[in-house]
Order: C-alpha cells, then sequence, then structure tokens
C-alpha cells in the first residue's frame, strides 16, 4: 500500500464517501450563495450596503438562536434526521429565492425572510456533524475523516465565488441561487441514502435537556477552556482582521485583488494542512490544536508590520495551516471522548461559544480602530492571541488531555 493510498483509507467507506460528496456539494452551493445574494440586493430597489448588512445579520442570528435546539434535537431524534430536515429546509428556502429572483418579483423582506429560514437551516444542520460522523468511520480513522471534511471548506471557498463570479456575469444571480439550491439537494441525496442511527431517545423537556448538556459541556475544562479561546479570538483577532484587512489592502497593498489572493492563499493553507495531518494520529490532539491556533495571528501582525503583499500572503498561508490543524484536531477530540447521547448538545455549546462573540466583534472593529488605529488594533489581537495560547496551555486540563489515551480509543468513552 502506497503512502497516498494509506493516508486516504477513510474514503474505502461508502457511507462516508457518499457523505462527503453531499457535504462538498452544499458547501461549493454556500460559496457561491454569498456572492450571488449580495449582488442581487445591492441590484433591488432600496438595495445597497446596509441591506446587505442586514440580509447577513439576520441569517447569522438565525443560525445561533437554533443552535442549541439543533444539538438537542440531534441528540433525541438523531443526527442524520435533523441534518436531513434542515437541508430539506435550505433546499427551499434556497428555491423559493431562485423563483423570485429570476421571475424579477423579489423584495428586500422576502430576502430577509429567506434568509432567516437559510440560517435556521444551518444551525440545525451544524450540531450534527460531530454527532453523525462517528457512525461512519472507525474511531481510529476519525482525524482523517476530519481532515477530509475541513479540506471541502477551503477548496470550495476558493472555487464557489469564482465560479457565482463568472455565472452572475454570465446569466444574472437567480441562477446562482438556484445552483445552491440544487447542492443542498444533493446534500438531501446523500443524507437520505445514510443508515438510521438510534439516539438516546431522551424524553424530558427542552430545558432539563439543555441543562443536561451544559452540565457535561462545563464539567470538562478542556472543553470549556478551548471554547472560550476560540471565542475571544473571533471578537479580538479575526473580526477585526476579517474587516480592517480588505481595508488596508486597498489602502496599500493593491486593492481587492490582492485581498483576493490573501484569502486565497489562506485556502491553500487549509488544504496543505489538512493533506498533512491525513494518516497521521498525533499524540496529545488537544494541545496540537491549542498550539496550532497562534498560526491566525501571523497575517493580522504582517498587516500590523506594514509588511508587502508577498509577506501577507505567505503569512495567510500558514494561518490556513494552522487552522486546519486546529479545527480538524479539535472536532476529533470532541468525537472521541464526549459521550455519544450527549454529543449533539456539546456541539451546540461549544460553536455557539465560539461564534456568538465575532458579530459583536464585526460590529465595534471599525468605530474602535477609528480611534485607536487599525494597526495598532490588529496588534493588540496579535498580542492577545499568542498569549492566550500561552495561557491556555498551562491549563492542566488541556495540557494534560490525551496524554494516556484509552488503547481501544472507544468514541463515546466517558471522560
Amino acid at each position: 500500500m502506497t503512502l497516498g493510498t494509506h493516508r486516504l483509507r477513510v474514503l474505502r467507506h461508502a457511507r462516508f464517501r457518499r457523505f462527503l460528496l453531499g457535504q462538498s456539494t452544499s458547501l461549493l452551493g454556500s460559496g457561491m450563495n454569498t456572492i450571488a445574494t449580495t449582488f442581487a440586493v445591492l441590484r433591488l430597489p432600496g438595495g445597497g450596503v446596509d441591506a446587505v448588512g442586514g440580509v447577513m445579520a439576520a441569517r447569522i442570528l438565525a443560525v445561533l438562536v437554533v443552535l442549541l435546539l439543533g444539538g438537542v434535537l440531534a441528540d433525541r431524534i438523531g443526527a442524520r434526521t435533523v441534518m436531513l430536515a434542515s437541508d430539506l429546509l435550505r433546499f427551499g428556502s434556497q428555491g423559493v429565492l431562485a423563483v423570485l429572483l429570476l421571475t424579477h418579483s423579489v423584495r428586500i423582506w422576502e430576502v430577509v425572510v429567506l434568509a432567516v429560514a437559510l440560517g435556521i437551516g444551518e444551525g440545525g444542520f451544524m450540531p450534527g456533524l460531530s454527532a453523525l460522523v462517528p457512525g461512519l468511520v472507525p474511531a481510529e480513522e476519525l482525524a482523517d475523516a476530519n481532515a477530509l471534511l475541513e479540506m471541502a471548506r477551503p477548496m470550495t471557498a476558493i472555487a464557489g465565488p469564482g465560479l457565482a463570479g463568472l455565472l452572475v456575469s454570465a446569466f444574472d444571480a437567480g441562477t446562482v441561487v438556484a445552483v445552491d439550491a440544487v447542492s443542498y439537494g444533493v446534500s438531501v441525496v446523500a443524507l437520505a441514502g445514510l443508515p438510521l442511527t438510534r439516539p438516546a431517545g431522551l424524553r424530558r423537556g427542552l430545558f432539563s435537556e439543555l441543562g443536561r448538556g451544559w452540565a457535561e459541556f462545563t464539567s470538562r475544562t478542556w472543553l470549556w477552556v478551548t471554547t472560550l479561546h476560540i471565542s475571544l479570538f473571533n471578537f479580538v483577532l479575526w473580526a477585526p482582521f476579517l474587516v480592517l484587512g480588505p481595508t488596508l489592502a486597498q489602502q496599500r497593498l493593491g486593492g481587492a485583488k490582492a485581498w483576493g489572493l490573501v484569502l486565497a492563499l489562506e485556502g491553500i493553507g487549509a488544504i496543505v494542512g489538512g493533506l498533512a495531518l491525513l494518516g497521521r494520529k498525533p499524540g496529545r490532539a488537544l494541545t496540537w490544536s491549542v498550539a496550532a491556533s497562534a498560526g491566525w495571528a501571523v497575517p493580522a501582525a504582517a498587516l500590523a508590520g506594514r509588511l508587502p503583499l508577498a509577506w501577507v500572503a505567505a503569512a495567510a498561508f500558514l494561518a490556513g495551516v494552522g487552522a486546519a490543524v486546529c479545527t480538524t484536531l479539535a472536532a476529533t477530540v470532541i468525537q472521541r471522548d464526549v459521550p455519544a447521547e450527549v454529543r449533539g448538545r456539546i456541539s451546540a455549546f461549544d460553536g455557539l461559544g465560539a461564534f456568538a462573540l465575532g458579530p459583536l466583534g464585526l460590529a465595534l472593529a471599525g468605530p474602535v480602530s477609528g480611534v485607536v488605529g487599525a494597526e495598532r488594533l490588529l496588534g493588540f489581537g496579535v498580542l492577545w492571541q499568542l498569549a492566550a495560547v500561552g495561557v491556555v496551555l498551562a491549563v492542566p486540563s488541556v495540557r494534560r488531555h490525551g496524554a494516556n489515551p484509552l488503547p481501544d480509543e472507544r468514541v463515546g468513552a466517558a471522560r
């Protein structure tokens, strides 16, 4: 068996191949949708930057509101069932939007309502990922499965916007949204072909089940500490980077093309990081995950230091590698070390905690940078991230996690 074949042996599982195909297709459609919806709103009567922001905010808020309910339902009725219903909702919402755009009869409020429906579907889908994947591959191949799933994100993030731009130019935004709807349809077919699993069959009330999930989440210090770490990273560093990066690129790096290169190199780095993880089972996976999160500070440091485009792009590549290592290993640790009957709820708390401060960070980045300066704000975020990585790694339950793994690496073993 060659090295390449050995690293891709997880693809021999038909159920995982089916899910990977469906997930990759829907991610490609999502990457196209953002561009299409933005241009569609800009061209509508009453559209503009504020309207685009409102549509995006409505979608994000819907995701955050529904996440916890999605986690409870994944544990109660099964991840596959919830994810299938979520993709049907996304398929329907994008299909309706495509028809409205193609018939030139859409209004802003309708786009907002459909964005909320899309966000509800996303919020319901996300918690099920962590619960579903362990049932598709053996425990010892979870890291490889997660690496391939994570690699699909940057691949589609690079290909989706470019393809959307071509289709919008050749046809119109409604055509691109229709393609996005079809991509969710492909995911529906993929999920429908997976076998039903037997969930825990929870019968307590919603708040009781959320309370059980919260108790399980907070009882694992390594889990809530790392979630808090990512939450503050998104607020202090990543949100300002996303807001200020394009502005600084416009001022001194060469504009939109330069920023597109930076984002593309970040995506390529994530693909390289995922490839590097295939076939590997690093000890102390949580430690490596936290350490790799320091890579996110590198491109912000390059911008804060007024380095030329080549250095910023190289820094983004390193950040992509770190992102792949961080997210892949973190997902694997949760899937391996969290009991299966609460995995959906814990994933929901983890996702909600990680991203809840992101919208606030995006809103504050511009005003705060106007007071202290863009470079200073980014520089503070860099110092914060590096210091935070050191502090998190000093927490005993993080530092020692995985030092003595179970011999058979049982999925869902109690901690």
